[in-house]
């Protein structure tokens, strides 16, 4: 009796030390949850300004062609995949990770892109060809680094390596759901749409120097790096909303731990307590 309550005593505070770590751990993600937040709600006017500027020229010329906006001429995929740098986040990786592989299902030449430190892991493990680790840490990434990813993404599908490029990320939707998509990044050819104004009037075309193409060409890597800088900000928004979730009941499920475990050593030590008094008692008797 001695040596199992002796057992149980050393597990609650083997459990006590973890809901510690769990419950710092918590607070830490919804500390930095608030500032995530904020920083993909200020990125979406820039998302909007260069999906604007690139609609109204693609719109505004009926003769306008670009690379970007032509069907593709091969089937080969560029994933970019933004996961995470550390596991703790619930099903925030594995949830992605299970996407990635429904969205890839049936596609042999797919190459990926992996932002986060279990983005190249995942991949690297499966075998899948990697297009670039220089991006592994998605905590480092910089908008600076966005800005050379777009590139290096706008370079490859030019030079015909590959023919769709797609985004892989995780989408905020509320600090309980977190909901893994996908999304196109080339070719634009979805931007050539008929935009009818609200009043019914025709749109005034704008003149682009030195040409409307040139600037089109010119700005869409800038559109890409503000599409990529502002799913990293999202993505890491809803890491820590999935991590922030995934503490909190890990730290409930340890103060339930606890209570069951201090009623058995207190009924344990109840018990231990009556049977002592019993012997003595059977003594003194004898």
């Amino acid at each position: 009796m001695a040596g199992s309550m002796k057992a149980v005593k050393l597990r609650i505070k083997s459990v006590q030390s973890t809901m510690q770590i769990t419950k710092a751990m918590q607070l830490v993600a919804a500390s930095k949850l608030r500032k995530a937040k904020e920083r993909a709600d200020a990125s979406k006017p820039y998302l909007e300004t260069m999906l604007g500027t690139l609609t109204d020229i693609a719109n505004s010329n009926t003769d306008f062609q670009s690379p970007f906006t032509k069907a593709a001429e091969n089937d080969k995929w560029l994933y970019v995949v933004i996961a995470g740098d550390r596991g703790l986040a619930g099903g925030y990786n594995s949830n992605l990770f299970k996407f990635m592989e429904a969205e890839t299902k049936g596609r042999d030449n797919v190459t990926v892109l992996p932002i986060g430190k279990k983005s190249v892991e995942y991949f690297k493990h499966r075998n899948v060809p990697l297009f670039t680790e220089e991006y592994a840490e998605v905590a480092k990434v910089t908008i600076s680094d966005c800005f050379q990813v777009a590139k290096l993404v706008c370079d490859a599908y030019r030079s015909g390596e590959f023919g769709h490029i797609f985004l892989c990320y995780t989408n905020f939707v509320s600090m309980l759901s977190q909901v893994p998509t996908a999304s196109s990044l080339l070719p634009l050819s979805d931007l050539r749409t008929e935009e009818k104004a609200s009043d019914g009037k025709a749109r005034d075309l704008i003149l682009y120097e030195p040409d409307s193409e040139t600037v089109f060409n010119a700005i869409v890597p800038e559109y890409l790096a503000g599409i990529l800088y502002s799913s990293i900000n999202v993505s890491y928004a809803s890491e820590l909303a999935a991590r922030r979730t995934a503490m909190e009941a890990a730290t409930d499920n340890a103060e339930e731990m606890i209570d069951t475990l201090s009623l058995y050593y207190n009924r344990a030590r109840q018990a231990s307590i009556t049977q002592e008094i019993t012997e003595i008692v059977a003594g003194a008797e004898s």
